[in-house]
């Protein structure tokens, strides 16, 4: 959206149901009442529900439910994650786009879009990406061993889980990119990384939640263990404001994780797991391993106990719960 309609939509939002004429919109922004009444056509064409009068002027009445780049930053409360904004109706994928921006972008960039032709969550599995879901992907360059990017899941979990139960939903953490409501999936998260050796250049975290999408649209192998936020209110969810708390959450976990002993996110990110104490079998990239999740290391390393007695400590894989003890 072009920086003359965010300031006419700006202007309109904050004249409360103030009528404003083309003239003074016109006057506030340098251009003429015809530009005016050309970019007022257009924002009604993207949804915007404004009505006009030749003689008292504009009114917005309502926005369309649209993760618009100048909704989300109305009222944003962040000061590094969103400062830059881009919205797609639709991507491929907002981590591909996300790593394309990234060498020319600063920390804390968000891609966001409406769909996703080709959404992944991890060890390249599809993520199915219909309209109404939230689909975001935010552009990183902490100071951290490139070892230590793992840890970031982790933190963006908890952020999702926290945006989550702020609505008022019980949510927990599946071990290790998955947000849960009632044992069903609500959230995916996916975490890559561009580093040399041991310099990372940026890191992309992505984040997929199932808003005011129908489940029971989703592919039949996906469709049992998946919920929404929708599902879960039992109405619509405001994508704009939860989005907006998300970033919210995230920063601030983001600035916790920067500032503090990494042992803190590890106290909350127990706090939400739905996995410690159950039985899983989890596939790593060399085994699978099979026990009792019985709790994370220090360094955000999931503990598992296996049948033999021993206790495996594992960074990445696939959980399966296999029984609740």
């Amino acid at each position: 959206m072009s920086y003359r309609k965010e300031d006419i939509l700006n202007i309109l939002k904050y004249s409360d149901q103030r009528p404003v004429s083309g003239e003074e919109l016109g006057e506030q922004l340098g251009i003429s009442r015809t530009m005016v009444w050309k970019y007022i056509k257009s924002l009604k064409d993207d949804g915007y529900n404004i009505t006009s009068s030749t003689k008292t002027g504009y009114i917005l009445n309502s926005s369309p439910d649209m993760l618009y780049s100048e909704e989300i930053l109305s009222g944003l409360k962040t000061s590094i994650i969103g400062n830059k904004i881009y919205h797609f109706d639709e991507l491929g994928s907002t981590n591909e786009e996300a790593k394309r921006l990234a060498p020319d972008e600063d920390e804390g960039t968000v891609i966001i879009s409406e769909t996703q032709k080709s959404g992944r969550g991890r060890m390249g599995r599809d993520w199915t990406s219909p309209r109404g879901g939230i689909y975001i992907s935010v552009i990183l360059t902490p100071t951290i061993p490139a070892s230590h990017a793992y840890h970031l899941t982790l933190v963006a979990g908890i952020s999702v889980a926290n945006a989550i139960r702020n609505l008022g939903i019980d949510a927990y953490i599946k071990w290790p990119n998955d947000i849960l409501i009632n044992n069903r999936k609500v959230c995916g998260i996916l975490t890559e990384i561009n580093a040399e050796i041991e310099k990372i250049n940026y890191i992309v975290l992505g984040i997929g939640i199932n808003a005011n999408v129908d489940t029971g649209m989703f592919p039949s192998e996906l469709k049992e263990g998946s919920t929404s936020l929708k599902s879960e209110l039992g109405k619509p969810v405001e994508r704009v404001s939860f989005v907006q708390n998300l970033l919210y959450e995230f920063e601030q976990e983001y600035i916790k994780f920067k500032s503090k002993p990494f042992t803190d996110i590890v106290d909350e990110w127990i706090s939400l797991s739905d996995s410690i104490g159950k039985e899983v079998s989890i596939m790593t990239p060399s085994k699978m391993v099979e026990g009792k999740a019985i709790g994370v290391t220090k360094n955000g390393a999931l503990i598992v106990k296996k049948d033999d007695g021993k206790k495996e400590e594992i960074i990445a894989g696939r959980c399966i719960y296999t029984r609740t003890s």
